[in-house]
């Protein structure tokens, strides 16, 4: 069961007809069955995407202590770099991820975690947020951004891509709270100050391209909805929810892949679940490294992902809405209780789950 394809291009000109009503009920329903959806927006070019990667295998190929000045650890590494070996799939450690890895098919699990202590990616955190006009309750979601002495235009040229699928992904959120029967705005709203985050990951192929190296541990994001563009080196693989099988992503030129994180599946009750994933080497990375060192020797070897974070805003009480809630057991069987909390406080937790945040 793969993520559908929908068309934003169609909803945005005209969100109340018909063919804009049936692609927004069309992402709904992939992000119900899959946590996925793969979505076609035209105001996002390609050229943008290749200007992001180049310009983040640049930043990513200088020397490490170079690269420490731009840490944060202070605020959980919210803004700027975090180093290889620093963040650590929490399904290594929590209880509930290794029940969704042992429910699995053997033939259909993610790699073994056992002994992958922490992730050998790298990552950089450019924040894309409204300010909001009041007093945030958690300072780390209003931190400046860092801005890296060496890398000259750095904020024009990180914000280029950045607006494009920012724009994307608040597209998307538009559709999908349609596609539930709710009002248009009702996310976007709930997510106006969010600590949207512009977050590319790095990881060295000459240092870790080995076959099976995990990239990524098997993990769900903890923002509201997560969208990707198309990296130069495949490896990303993703859980359907009622299948249990393991899917290759593969997103088509032109689109954009989306995913749910736990902000969303918290708010809709667990109608829509936070789609796991994991990145790793496999035949298919090898053969596109050996293809980009035939035809850019020069370059550096990074697999780039260019990704992006939106959040819901931090002072805004998350729990679940009773409607979708009532959908989620009408169709799934009971749910956890997911009880309520504020979002700046569920980010934190989960921040000190996978070793960022004490």
């Amino acid at each position: 069961m793969d993520p559908a394809l929908v068309d934003l291009d169609v909803y945005l000109a005209d969100p109340t007809c018909a063919a804009a009503q049936a692609e927004a009920q069309r992402a709904a329903e992939s992000l119900i069955l899959t946590g996925a959806l793969v979505v076609r927006d035209s105001r996002a070019p390609k050229e943008a995407n290749d200007r992001f990667l180049d310009l983040f295998e640049d930043y990513f190929a200088q020397p490490d202590d170079v690269l420490r000045t731009d840490e944060r650890p202070e605020l959980g590494y919210q803004v700027g770099v975090t180093l290889e070996n620093t963040e650590k799939p929490k399904c290594g450690r929590d209880d509930e991820c290794l029940a969704v890895i042992a429910a699995l098919d053997p033939a259909e699990r993610p790699l073994d975690l056992s002994g992958h202590a922490a992730d050998p990616k790298c990552r950089f955190f450019h924040r894309m947020t409204e300010r909001p006009p009041y007093e945030s309750k958690f300072p780390y979601s209003t931190a400046p951004n860092v801005v890296p002495a060496a890398m000259e235009g750095w904020e024009t040229r990180v914000d280029e891509w950045g607006t494009h699928i920012k724009e994307a992904v608040e597209g998307v959120a538009r559709m999908v709270a349609v596609g539930l029967g709710l009002e248009e705005r009702t996310f976007l709203d709930a997510g106006r100050y969010g600590s949207h985050l512009l977050a590319p990951t790095a990881t060295d192929l000459e240092k870790y391209g080995e076959l099976n190296t995990i990239f990524a541990g098997f993990h769900t994001d903890l923002n509201f909805l997560t969208i990707h563009g198309q990296s130069r080196y495949p490896g990303l693989n993703i859980w359907a929810r009622n299948t249990g099988k393991r899917i290759p992503a593969r997103v088509p030129e032109g689109c954009l892949l989306v995913q749910a994180g736990k902000q969303l599946e918290w708010l809709s009750g667990g109608l829509i679940k936070a789609g796991f994933h994991e990145v790793i080497c496999n035949e298919a990375t090898l053969a596109a490294l050996k293809r980009r060192k035939a035809s850019h020797p020069d370059r550096p070897h990074i697999r780039i992902s260019s990704t992006f974070f939106w959040h819901l805003t931090p002072d805004f009480r998350l729990e679940p809405m009773p409607d979708l809630t009532e959908r989620a057991e009408k169709r799934f069987g009971p749910q956890k209780e997911y009880g309520a909390m504020l979002v700046g406080d569920q980010v934190r937790q989960e921040l000190g789950l996978i070793a960022l945040m004490s």
